[in-house]
């Protein structure tokens, strides 16, 4: 089971800030994580976050992209009470506008997501 297979790689970024680079899903072990490519450019905004539309259409603000000393949160984890993800978005958080998004070409369940529905079978029978 090579960690290769488990990448999941969303369309460009498009949007008014946001609109260069890609953004990756991948599981190591029952770890997600979101990373974006090396041709992405953080907006150059006041907040850029890293913000995931899920299948249901709930929107969950996460990390900041920019953090201090000039270092990135190019990959962040993904938080388990995120069950799947359908979109990447880049948020800016001070003006409250949505700079891009990608969308996964289908959604990803995530880890927490599969343990969620494997649960729910076992209770039902």
């Amino acid at each position: 089971n090579g960690f290769a297979a488990d990448v999941h790689t969303a369309a460009k970024f498009e949007g008014v800030k946001a609109n260069s680079g890609t953004a990756s899903h991948a599981r190591s072990g029952g770890n997600d994580t979101l990373t974006w490519s090396d041709d992405f450019k953080i907006p150059d905004t006041p907040a850029p976050h890293w913000q995931v539309v899920d299948t249901k259409g709930n929107v969950y603000l996460l990390n900041r992209l920019a953090i201090k000393g000039g270092k990135q949160n190019r990959t962040i984890a993904l938080p388990s009470y995120i069950h799947d993800d359908s979109k990447v978005q880049i948020w800016c958080a001070f003006a409250e506008v949505l700079l891009g998004e990608a969308a996964f070409p289908k959604p990803i369940t995530t880890a927490s997501g599969e343990r969620m529905h494997h649960d729910s079978m076992a209770m039902s029978r």
